[in-house]
């Protein structure tokens, strides 16, 4: 098979490409990364010589079409994920998820794509009290980011049922492992309790999160590309449920870092107390996460500490500017 994968230069894009070159070896992979700050080359180190790089946006129909030709299946990635960047500027959120995705529908019908797999998100359901999201519960996106991804969501749908296109949509819980950019809770906290920074948390922290190892949720979505039925949504959910401030606790204790560093700052506008996914679906194909919490963290802990060549250039560039921005005050380390 000839798959096309899009932003897979990313955080789970390219764990994505891992997984798939281990499970199908024999299948040709392109990919097509626009390098946004997130998008990184240094992701795809130790597989680029495996697999096919084209720089460019989802968004630009021209490319898309030439990059597409020929392949059987696609796995769209590309996306703006930080919530926080969407409050501040929707803009590009909206061309990547809606116009982007747009533009990949009508290539992957044009080119007769076999299937189409999406990769969004628990956050287009909103915030949920107690029990989990099914596939069937509405959706009610609280921020810019959450709203698009639906938007992107039901354009994907659309597509299945009006066109017939095989498609397929994959919704994860939050992840968190290696290579993810430090803007997001984990790998934030993790990077500052090295360099004795302050950890910020938002609110009281009392924020409850389904965390999923990202290597799990690659597979799942590996395994949907597969096996899921058209038209059908997927939810990945991890195994555990953690609130933001005991996740940052136990980040402190794998630092040894001294929970003095911990900073309650202004809550973000519109923050969701609770996700949780329900995963029978995505479990009934076969799957079912590997890795809980605890472990996780400890190894992606250990990942960060070990990889300074990876995050060293991100603490030293445009992200310094976006903290001080966001947080008020500058990095020292």
């Amino acid at each position: 098979m000839r798959l096309l994968v899009t932003g897979a230069a990313g955080f789970i894009g390219s764990t994505f490409l891992r997984v798939a070159l281990e499970a199908r070896p024999d299948d040709e992979l392109v990919v097509l990364d626009k390098l946004t700050y997130a998008g990184r080359r240094e992701n795809l180190a130790g597989i680029e010589d495996r697999i096919e790089f084209v720089h460019g946006a989802i968004e630009d129909r021209e490319l898309v079409h030439k990059t597409m030709a020929g392949c059987q299946a696609v796995v769209n990635f590309a996306a703006e994920s930080h919530v926080d960047r969407s409050i501040a500027d929707q803009d590009v959120f909206a061309r990547a998820h809606v116009i982007g995705t747009s533009v990949l529908l009508d290539a992957a019908r044009d080119h007769g794509v076999t299937r189409y797999l999406q990769v969004s998100t628990d956050e287009v359901y909103g915030s949920i009290e107690e029990g989990s999201f099914t596939e069937t519960s509405p959706l009610n996106p609280s921020s810019p980011y959450s709203a698009t991804k639906a938007g992107g969501d039901l354009l994907v749908s659309a597509h299945a049922h009006t066109y017939g296109l095989e498609a397929v949509i994959c919704r994860g819980s939050n992840n968190y492992g290696p290579r993810q950019y430090p803007e997001k809770l984990i790998p934030l906290c993790v990077l500052n309790a090295l360099a004795g920074d302050s950890l910020p948390v938002y609110g009281d922290g009392r924020q409850v999160r389904n965390w999923l190892y990202v290597e799990d949720f690659a597979r799942a979505i590996h395994l949907v590309l597969q096996e899921g039925a058209s038209g059908e949504v997927y939810n990945v959910g991890g195994p555990d449920e953690v609130e933001n401030i005991e996740v940052v606790k136990r980040i402190v204790e794998l630092t040894g870092a001294g929970e003095r560093l911990i900073e309650y700052v202004r809550d973000r506008p519109g923050h969701d107390r609770r996700y949780s996914l329900s995963s029978g679906k995505v479990r009934a194909l076969g799957w079912e996460p590997l890795t809980h919490f605890a472990a996780g963290l400890e190894r992606t802990v250990d990942w960060y500490r070990d990889n300074e060549w990876w995050w060293s250039p991100i603490r030293s560039g445009e992200y310094r500017e976006y903290y001080e921005r966001q947080y008020g005050r500058s990095l020292t380390g």
